[in-house]
């Protein structure tokens, strides 16, 4: 099997079933952005240590499957309903969320993104997975696409906030709030 097809030379792609599109439709930008998302879970998995949130690990590993679902059912246009994604995996990161949001102390105010390394990277998924899900609402409004798509993905950006903040907490590393500190930048000197 050729990698290369030539097809996206003149700016086009095949979807499930063969019907082609542009690459810069809403369909292919939508699956392009979770497809993104599933690379940046492999590259935050990549610089996890083995000893240090091993649950966490693993789910990561396991929401790359999802994600692959994901973005075939995306592929996948109307009339074409071999939809991979179910309810199933949506009420498990629903868990997972409820599991997590209860480890750290509780708060009432915003989050700034930071904290370890990992943590970080795991704030860049929480924002790319909103990304994704923004897109995966544009091709709603035009295309029937499977719902639970958007439901896993919109659980993915909460599920991702919660675990940020327990590898900070595990690693004894506090989160840092946003504090509005009332100042006004400008761009000359100040008099």
């Amino acid at each position: 099997m050729k990698i290369y097809t030539k097809t996206g030379d003149k700016g086009m792609t095949r979807l499930v079933g063969g019907a082609q599109v542009s690459k810069d439709s809403a369909r292919v930008t939508a699956y392009g952005t979770l497809d993104e998302l599933n690379s940046l879970l492999g590259y935050i998995v990549s610089q996890m240590n083995d000893s240090e949130n091993p649950d966490i690990k693993a789910e990561l590993a396991e929401i790359q499957q999802y994600l692959f679902d994901c973005g075939t059912d995306l592929a996948t246009p109307e009339g074409i309903r071999d939809y991979r994604m179910t309810k199933e995996p949506t009420k498990w990161l629903e868990s997972r969320i409820d599991f997590y949001t209860e480890l750290p102390p509780q708060i009432e105010e915003f989050i700034i993104p930071g904290g370890t390394p990992v943590a970080s990277q795991l704030h860049m998924a929480r924002t790319v997975a909103r990304r994704g899900e923004r897109h995966i609402v544009s091709v709603a409004w035009t295309a029937e696409i499977n719902s639970h798509v958007l439901k896993f993905t919109n659980r993915l950006s909460d599920y991702f906030f919660a675990v940020a903040r327990v590898v900070n907490f595990r690693a004894n590393c506090p989160d840092v709030s946003y504090k509005r500190s009332g100042k006004v930048f400008h761009n000359g000197p100040t008099k």
